[in-house]
């Protein structure tokens, strides 16, 4: 089929979907329902990413993440210097109608929270794969010992595990306290612990405990897109507050209007690994504690650091407990675990536990239990030292891989810890479609640019994720997005020399 006659194919189903929903995902569901309509039949040639912008007379970078998600969902696939084409797999599968309801699309029954929710999701289907950020090795987990501990707790002898929880395990809370003690020099008591399902969990308990509709929240910028949705959707005004080469670095403008929650990594900044520094983590509890305002204290990846030690927790530094520290497993774990937990000041621990039980029920005590004994055996430490010595290999092949194929088009950030790395571009390129490029050739990565909210700050780049990919995978990976960067590259000043 002609490229044209697809463009306009593809314009009347752009016609039939509601106005007030988010382009992008007018133009996903006019092209999938396409698709599944057999419109375009498997085999069909796309037309490349900026024919078809040109046509529809959108962004190029809207059909690029068009394209980039039907081909991670199945829908399309890349053959290396020869375009898109409609998978053949689409055949195979069963028959289906087109989508008679949009997401985002009030009318159709979401609410405009659920609509913002779907039309903004951060997360991709894409969750293996060189080089997905922020995924730990599963395949190294000792999970014959995990499962002996699994099936010990789960018995008929048991079965008072098996009951609705509050605040979490208890033998868990004590081991998790001593742990805290000991790793990050915060002096808790047991009680002040709350183990929550999943760190987004935690966080939506945080904004409805501590703020209410329409107060502010500050996030780092570039930040974790999963605090920012969550913020959003449990009502709070996210404001974006830049970063320097020191942390967060809110100006006395921002504080002139303080918020309400401030989110931070500070350990380890998500996406770019950044430390905040000691001068500026004093600074934020004196003016956090000036303005009323609750710190809530990421540490996601502390354990997972490659030179010399992490400074110590907000939490721990805090003299007048504006602080709430979130802890999670499931970096150094696996993330299936679905295990956070969320440590509070004294006088909040009766409030943060009724509210825990109201909104979301607490359970999985058998599995709180195991991983009680998992700690108190040695088996985690014993996991993270061995993990931190191959993860700290793989990185260092990254960087050294990165360095000998791109030389100076690209800069990695000074972090040194966590399951991942930012690349920054010292060249024009585009990261959105070398993203697009490497996909179609099946490797993994994230745009930079995706982090950012404050679309004059953004910078592009790459999140590369190296923590689950075994050396031998780590060079031929890099070898094709360094492919893909330079072809971008090459195009961009093409089309600069053309401008001028």
């Amino acid at each position: 089929m002609e490229p044209r006659l697809i463009s306009e194919l593809l314009m009347q189903h752009l016609d039939r979907q509601p106005e007030n929903v988010k382009l992008r995902i007018k133009v996903y569901m006019a092209l999938r329902g396409a698709i599944l309509e057999g419109r375009l039949p498997p085999g069909t040639k796309l037309p490349p990413t900026r024919t078809l912008a040109e046509d529809m007379d959108v962004g190029r970078n809207t059909i690029v993440r068009v394209y980039e998600q039907l081909t991670v969902e199945g829908y399309i696939e890349g053959r290396v210097g020869d375009g898109s084409y409609v998978s053949d797999a689409v055949a195979r599968g069963p028959k289906a109608e087109a989508p008679k309801r949009l997401l985002g699309a009030r009318r159709e029954g979401l609410s405009r929270r659920g609509g913002a929710i779907a039309a903004h999701a951060g997360s991709s289907i894409a969750q293996r794969g060189a080089f997905t950020p922020g995924v730990p090795d599963v395949e190294l987990f000792p999970f014959a010992v995990w499962r002996k501990l699994v099936a010990k707790y789960i018995d008929q002898d048991q079965s008072h595990l098996l009951q609705y929880a509050y605040a979490g395990y208890g033998p868990l809370r004590k081991t998790l306290a001593s742990y805290l003690r000991v790793t990050r020099m915060m002096p808790v008591d047991p009680k002040q612990i709350i183990i929550i399902n999943g760190s987004h969990q935690a966080i939506d308990l945080c904004a409805r405990m501590l703020a209410d509709h329409g107060d502010r929240a500050w996030i780092e910028d570039p930040g974790y897109w999963g605090a920012r949705n969550v913020l959003s959707a449990a009502g709070l005004q996210v404001q974006p507050i830049p970063l320097d080469d020191k942390g967060i670095a809110p100006t006395a403008e921002d504080w002139g209007r303080p918020p309400r929650l401030i989110f931070v990594s500070p350990s380890s900044q998500y996406p770019t690994g950044t430390m905040l520094s000691l001068d500026r983590r004093l600074a934020l509890l004196e003016r956090a504690d000036e303005a009323g305002s609750w710190i809530i204290e990421d540490d996601y990846d502390n354990e997972l650091h490659y030179s010399g030690r992490p400074l110590a927790s907000l939490f721990g530094l805090a003299n007048r407990q504006r602080v709430i520290y979130l802890g999670t497993l499931s970096k150094v774990m696996f993330p299936g675990i679905r295990l956070a937990y969320l440590v509070v000041p004294e006088d909040l621990v009766d409030a943060f536990v009724i509210g825990n039980a109201e909104l979301y029920r607490g359970g999985r005590l058998a599995e709180q239990a195991a991983l009680a004994e998992f700690i108190e055996e040695g088996h985690f430490t014993g996991h993270i030292k061995r993990m931190r010595g191959v993860y700290s290999e793989r990185r260092a092949v990254l960087l050294d891989e990165m360095k000998a194929c791109l030389g100076d088009l690209v800069s990695p950030s000074d972090g040194h810890a966590g399951l991942q790395i930012v690349y920054r571009f010292n060249q024009p390129v585009d990261d959105t479609m070398v993203v697009a490029q490497s996909l179609a050739e099946g490797v993994v990565c994230r745009p930079l640019s995706m982090y950012y909210i404050d679309q004059s700050r953004r910078q592009p780049g790459l999140n590369l994720g190296f923590a689950a990919v075994p050396e031998a995978r780590i060079r031929p990976a890099v070898h094709t997005l360094a492919s893909a960067i330079e072809r971008e590259h090459a195009r961009m000043l093409q089309r600069a020399a053309q401008r001028g």
